[in-house]
């Protein structure tokens, strides 16, 4: 891309001196002299200044910091779009819906923004603050960026998710890699303790134990879980659906068909499925603190060795920047995907698949502040020219463009490769605003690599395990709107889950029917009749 300035200078010098030109009356041409001396002469134009763009967005890798202040892409954005950027990164889950409600509360939102919330529900974020004027329309700014219009926002569903009153207000970025995590196991815990991988429930059981009691790692200490996790959503979450899911009941929503949707705690196998995961917590096979765990301890914690059996992406397992301190404090460990357990009435289920992309806005304070045309040029930027140096740094440095047009990083100092634990915080942006899940990125962010004692390690056969598992097509949550008392509600829900599942309530008849009770009093039944007619109404449920 040219630079721009230089060719604002340029037109605005050819248009003022057609436009003095065309208002001219016609005239003989002995007349022209003194017309044309009547003309001012035309004064270079000055350079608009720069403008001041905030943007707040989630990190890539939530274990890196984000790129220094005097980041080569900072200054080419100020050279190449005349925007000055101030990128901060959003924390996740609750911490980043938190951060976003105090701007909103304040009316300091950023000018361009991530949509967070802490059940995964960027529309429902959206929805909100919409709803309280703070979010501006943005359908005038996809003309203003076609390129990334046609790689970026060209499913019309997902447009339409971020479309409220007839209205674009959110600018929907393509969902991730689809059905990307998955249950894993330690094979070496299993090979020395001689045990099976677990296909049930109780065998799941049996195994968590003996890597609990057993001195799996044989360092003569008891210091191993069978099973970690945390909470990432509502009820028990994403990371515990195998165990969920092997009794019908993963995720909130039941989305068989019109007959039987409604909210999954109104399924009698619903308190079965809690009471096993009790039995998980009172034989102190799980780690402890999992209600209580954020993301980046639970990998800290993986990567120390400390639990056996967990759910995680296949990237953040095995990409080498993320596997490499597990690879140096356990070279001989291998960690292996396994299906999802099937429960008792025969039910295997992996997860809940929603095919949900991350959201933005700008905010309304940013549009009338005329900045919507500057957000543009920097999102058009990120899509063209900026691509490859948001998504993998410097050409020649940090990658290679190789023979056959694949990203490599061949022949390269093995520190500064785009793949490198060390560049992590400059590349911060490119799964939230940079990538598109094309083919040459696919086959550059998932390269294979070899192991410290010599095994390949090959993230793409997890993706493709984890993808043949049986999952729930949840993709219709994204037309469900969350009710008026969201908060309130959600809180109720997953506060009652979790104690049943520590114990802190027994799971009876009695308690569930009180449980149910209360959800039924925050308006439990409206909310799924207006969450069912939503799914008939988009087609969606039959």
């Amino acid at each position: 891309m040219k630079n721009w300035k230089y060719v604002l200078i340029a037109v605005v010098l050819v248009s003022t001196q057609l436009l003095a030109a065309c208002a001219q009356e016609p005239a003989a041409p002995t007349a022209a002299p003194e017309v044309a001396a009547t003309v001012a002469p035309v004064e270079p134009t000055a350079v608009p200044e720069p403008v001041d763009i905030t943007l707040w967005a989630m990190a890539t890798v939530t274990e890196a910091g984000p790129p220094p202040d005097d980041w080569i892409a900072y200054d080419r954005i100020l050279e190449e779009v005349n925007v000055n950027l101030k990128y901060e990164i959003l924390p996740t889950g609750s911490d980043g819906e938190a951060k976003l409600n105090a701007a909103a509360a304040a009316n300091n939102l950023p000018d361009f923004m991530q949509m967070v919330s802490a059940s995964n529900d960027p529309r429902g974020a959206l929805y909100n603050l919409v709803q309280l004027g703070l979010i501006a329309q943005v359908d005038d700014m996809l003309a203003l960026m076609p390129e990334r219009t046609q790689k970026h926002y060209n499913d019309p569903l997902a447009l339409s998710l971020s479309t409220f009153d007839g209205h674009l207000y959110g600018l929907p970025e393509p969902p991730p890699i689809p059905r990307r995590e998955g249950l894993l196991i330690r094979k070496d815990w299993l090979d020395k303790l001689g045990l099976a991988v677990p296909t049930t429930p109780e065998e799941l059981m049996a195994v968590a134990v003996a890597f609990t009691e057993q001195d799996p790692d044989g360092n003569g200490k008891k210091d191993t879980y069978g099973l970690g996790g945390f909470l990432n959503g509502d009820g028990m979450g994403t990371r515990f659906d195998f165990i969920m899911g092997a009794y019908g009941v993963a995720g909130m929503w039941d989305f068989d068909d019109a007959a039987s949707f409604g909210l999954n705690v109104r399924n009698e196998k619903y308190p079965e499925a809690l009471a096993f995961f009790n039995s998980l917590v009172e034989a102190k096979v799980i780690d402890p603190d999992w209600p209580t765990l954020k993301r980046d301890d639970f990998r800290a914690r993986w990567k120390q060795g400390l639990f056996g059996i967990m759910w995680e992406d296949f990237a953040a397992l095995s990409n080498k920047s993320n596997y490499t301190p597990f690879d140096e404090n356990f070279p001989d460990a291998e960690w292996v995907p396994i299906p999802a357990p099937k429960g008792p009435y025969g039910d295997a289920t992996y997860g809940v698949y929603t095919g949900r992309g991350q959201i933005f806005a700008v905010s309304q304070k940013a549009a009338d502040e005329g900045k919507k045309e500057a957000i543009a040029r920097l999102l058009e930027w990120m899509a063209t020219d900026g691509y490859y140096l948001l998504g993998f740094g410097e050409e020649g440095v940090n990658f290679i463009i190789d023979a056959n047009g694949n990203i490599s990083t061949e022949g390269l100092d093995p520190t500064k490769a785009y793949t490198a634990a060390e560049f992590q915080p400059f590349t911060q942006m490119r799964n939230q605003l940079v990538f598109y899940n094309s083919t040459q990125e696919i086959a550059a962010r998932y390269p294979n690599w070899t192991t410290i004692n010599g095994r390949t390690m090959q993230p793409l056969t997890y993706l493709t395990f984890y993808q043949s598992q049986p999952w729930v097509d949840g993709r219709g949550i994204q037309v469900i709107l969350p009710p008026a008392n969201a908060a309130d509600f959600l809180r109720y829900y997953t506060e009652g889950i979790v104690q049943f599942a520590l114990g802190q309530k027994e799971v009876s008849d009695e308690n569930w029917a009180e449980y149910l009770a209360g959800l039924d009093s925050l308006g439990a039944v409206e909310y799924e009749a207006s969450a069912k007619q939503a799914l008939i109404d988009a087609g969606l449920l039959k």
